[in-house]
């Protein structure tokens, strides 16, 4: 791997460490488990939690979406890399949701709804900026960079709104069976509508891209300050990570890991490989790019995601963390697959 990317992997694992010592140290607590503010519901992993939730991240997402330039993106490259994802994705989310309800059968509780979603996100949301762009800008250059920018752009709108409205399409028939004893689809499909409208997700997104296809320009000052706002996403989800991974054991949660790093390190690259090879003709450079794109580790969004759900927390913060880890071997060899074809 490049030394520009083995420069920046100790500075994430390092967050993340730093983040872990907080939790088994009680840092955030006053130095004591149990301190008054946890005792009075005030978690801090929740806290900082809710921070990116309702702060950082939709400043992030609405910034990116508002100064997206849709005349010059390369639609090829793009399709090629998010026709196997969204293929790979749903296939995740149909699996788990029906090995799901074949083993609770129509008792799915408010807190395993989000259980398809969630293990979907982390199987296919990949960590594209912190360790993607040093990767693609090392490999590639400036020309594969173009090309892995257009593929971030679109990374979070994609994925995230998809899985969350699939997330809440789920925690609105639980609760619409729960409030009448079954609920009209009319009904569920309403409070899908509401609750996904009103998701931090999704809102700063769509408003991102009203702002674009409006064409209104974002004033310098706004700009400045969405972009101090979403450079926080980064050392705050790593730090999120580490507190997760400090709180709970990972006991009972490594198959669930061994199962997102196959399908994301393996099955996604060679999926995105086959595609944009034989399918679109993609090429040398293009096809590279698609493919280490597809190859890299779960992104700490997922964490995010996992626990706005409050479900598979752990699970998510060590198939980020491992599979990170296991890119620095991976890695060499996709840019190897893909240079000798």
């Amino acid at each position: 791997m490049p030394d520009s990317v083995l420069d920046k992997l100790p500075a994430l694992f390092a967050t993340v460490l730093l983040g872990w010592a907080a939790a088994r140290f009680s840092w955030l607590t006053d130095g004591r488990p149990g301190a008054a503010g946890a005792s009075a519901g005030a978690d801090p992993a929740r806290v900082l939690s809710a921070a990116a939730q309702y702060l950082f991240i939709p400043a992030l997402l609405f910034r990116a979406m508002a100064r997206l330039d849709f005349e010059h993106m390369p639609w090829r490259v793009l399709m090629a890399f998010y026709g196997p994802l969204l293929v790979m994705v749903l296939g995740v989310y149909t699996v788990q949701r029906w090995r799901l309800h074949r083993g609770e059968g129509m008792a799915v509780s408010t807190g395993t709804a989000a259980v398809p979603a969630t293990r979907a996100v982390t199987a296919g949301f990949g960590n594209s900026v912190q360790v993607g762009v040093p990767v693609i800008a090392a490999l590639y250059g400036d020309a594969g960079l173009a090309m892995h920018v257009a593929i971030v752009s679109l990374h979070a709108l994609i994925l995230l709104t998809l899985l969350t409205v699939l997330a809440e399409m789920e925690l609105a028939r639980v609760r619409m069976r729960r409030a009448s004893g079954g609920g009209s689809i009319g009904a569920t499909v309403r409070a899908t509508v509401r609750a996904t409208l009103i998701h931090p997700v999704v809102l700063p997104v769509l408003a991102g891209l009203t702002w674009n296809l409006v064409g209104w320009p974002l004033p310098r000052a706004l700009d400045e300050w969405l972009q101090l706002l979403g450079s926080a996403v980064a050392p705050l989800c790593l730090l999120l990570i580490g507190l997760s991974l400090g709180r709970q054991s990972l006991h009972g949660t490594l198959r669930g890991v061994a199962s997102v790093g196959l399908l994301k390190m393996l099955l996604l690259p060679t999926l995105v490989l086959l595609t944009g090879h034989f399918v679109f003709r993609l090429e040398p450079l293009a096809l590279s790019v698609v493919v280490m794109a597809g190859a890299l580790p779960p992104g700490s969004n997922a964490l995010i995601f996992a626990q706005r759900y409050r479900t598979l927390e752990t699970e998510t913060a060590a198939a980020t963390l491992l599979c990170t880890l296991a890119f620095a071997v991976t890695a060499p060899l996709w840019a190897l697959v893909v240079a000798r074809i």
